[in-house]
C-alpha cells in the first residue's frame, strides 16, 4: 500500500480507536476508573457484545470528511460549488440527523447516512445537537454560543486530512478548521483549538518525517500570527499546548498527575493533552492510548485525538490488530480513508466514469 494511502487510513482508524476506548471511562474520575480497572486503570478496551464503539467524535471526523467530498466532486463534475464550509455545515446538520430516532429527511446527501456502524446514538454533548438544529449555525464573527468543550473539534481532523496546500493554502486551511468547529462552538479557545489541530493533521501529511513537535510548535505559532491580533484566546491556546510539550519533556513525572493537570475538560485543555500523550510516548501507539484515556476529563476526545495524529504518523500497518478487529466502523473508515486519498477520479467532460463515487458522492448514497 502506497505510504500516504496508509497514513490516512491510519488517521481515520486511529482516531476511532482512542475514541472508543475513551469511551468507556469518559469524564469519569481518576478514582473510579482505578476501582474499575486497577491501579494502572484502562489499558484496552472494554468491549461491548465483543464490539469497541465509536462516539461522535469519530462520527462527527468522518462526516465532515464526507461532506468536503461531496463537494468537490460536484465542482469537478459541475463547474459549481458552494464555499467548503458550506459542506461542513451540511454534514454535520446529516449526522444530527442520525443522532435522532425520528425525522430522517427523505432527500439526504451523505452516504455514511447509510452505514449504522457510524449512525450510533453516541453524542457526547447533546447541547450540540441543540445547535445543529438551529436555522443559524455560528461563524468566527458572530458565534452562536460561547461553549468551550471539545464536542466539535474532531471537524478541524476532517479538514486537515481533506486539504494539502495544492488545494488551498495553509492559512486558509487553519481557518477552515477554525471556522468547522465555530459552527458549534462560539468560545474562541473551542475553535482556535480547531485553527492549531487542521494545521497539523496538514502538515503531518505534507511533512511526514518532520519531527512531531516542530510541528506542534509550527502550528501553535501559526495560530497567534493568523488570529492573535483578534482573540486574546489565541495565548491561552499557545500556553497550554507549550506546557504539555514541556511536561512531556521532563523526565520522572506522572502521566495520569500530567493529565490531571493540564485538566482535558475544554477543546484547548483536550488538545493539550492529547499533545503531551503523543509526545510522552515516543511515537508508540499503545503507550498513547493509555496515556490518553486514563485521566478524570473528556477521555474520548484525547483519545481520538492523540489516535489520529498518531495513526497520520506510523501508518495503518503499526495498529495492533488488537484494537481494530473488534472496531465495528473500521471497514467503512477504510473506505471513506481511501476516497479521500484518491480524490475525485472524474472531471466535467471526462469520460472517465467511476460508479461507486457516483453513487457516494453525487446521489448521497441512493
Amino acid at each position: 500500500m502506497a505510504l500516504q494511502q496508509s497514513s490516512y487510513r491510519g488517521c481515520l482508524l486511529g482516531m476511532a480507536v482512542g475514541d472508543a476506548m475513551g469511551y468507556t471511562v469518559d469524564n469519569r474520575s481518576w478514582q473510579e476508573i482505578q476501582e474499575d480497572y486497577g491501579p494502572h486503570g484502562l489499558l484496552g478496551y472494554d468491549l461491548v457484545n465483543g464490539y469497541a464503539d465509536v462516539t461522535s467524535y469519530t462520527q462527527l471526523a468522518a462526516f465532515t470528511c464526507n461532506g468536503l467530498l461531496f463537494g468537490l466532486t460536484r465542482g469537478q463534475m459541475m463547474g459549481k460549488m458552494a464555499p467548503f464550509i458550506k459542506y461542513i455545515e451540511l454534514s454535520s446538520r446529516e449526522w444530527a440527523v442520525s443522532q435522532r430516532p425520528w425525522g430522517r429527511p427523505m432527500r439526504t446527501h451523505c452516504w455514511l447516512l447509510r452505514k449504522a456502524e457510524l449512525c450510533r446514538r453516541h453524542c457526547m454533548d447533546t447541547r450540540m445537537l441543540d445547535t445543529l438544529s438551529r436555522e443559524t449555525l455560528g461563524t468566527l464573527e458572530t458565534p452562536v454560543n460561547n461553549f468551550p468543550s471539545p464536542s466539535g473539534i474532531t471537524t478541524a481532523i476532517g479538514v486537515g486530512l481533506f486539504f494539502d496546500e495544492d488545494r488551498m493554502d495553509q492559512q486558509e486551511i487553519d481557518r477552515l478548521g477554525a471556522e468547522a468547529v465555530a459552527l458549534t462552538h462560539g468560545s474562541p479557545t473551542a475553535f482556535l483549538s480547531g485553527a492549531v489541530l487542521a494545521h497539523l493533521m496538514s502538515r503531518l501529511l505534507d511533512t511526514p518525517n518532520a519531527p512531531l513537535k516542530q510541528l506542534v510548535l509550527e502550528a501553535v505559532e501559526a495560530m497567534k500570527e493568523q488570529f492573535g491580533h483578534q482573540y486574546s484566546q489565541a495565548y491561552e491556546v499557545s500556553t497550554l499546548v507549550r506546557h504539555a510539550i514541556t511536561y512531556a519533556e521532563s523526565p520522572g513525572l506522572n502521566q495520569v498527575e500530567v493529565m490531571e493537570r493540564l485538566g482535558c475538560d475544554t477543546a484547548a485543555q483536550v488538545l493539550a493533552g492529547a499533545v503531551y500523550a503523543c509526545l510522552v510516548s515516543k511515537g508508540d501507539f499503545d503507550s498513547a492510548m493509555i496515556a490518553a484515556v486514563n485521566h478524570s476529563g473528556r477521555s474520548a476526545a484525547v483519545g481520538a485525538i492523540a489516535g489520529a495524529v498518531l495513526g497520520i504518523r506510523l501508518g495503518e500497518e503499526a495498529l495492533p490488530d488488537f484494537y481494530i478487529e473488534c472496531l465495528e466502523p473500521a471497514e467503512v473508515l477504510r473506505e471513506l480513508a481511501d476516497d479521500l486519498y484518491t480524490g475525485c477520479p472524474m472531471e466535467r467532460g471526462n469520460k472517465l466514469f467511476d460508479l461507486d463515487w457516483d453513487y457516494k458522492y453525487l446521489h448521497g448514497g441512493l
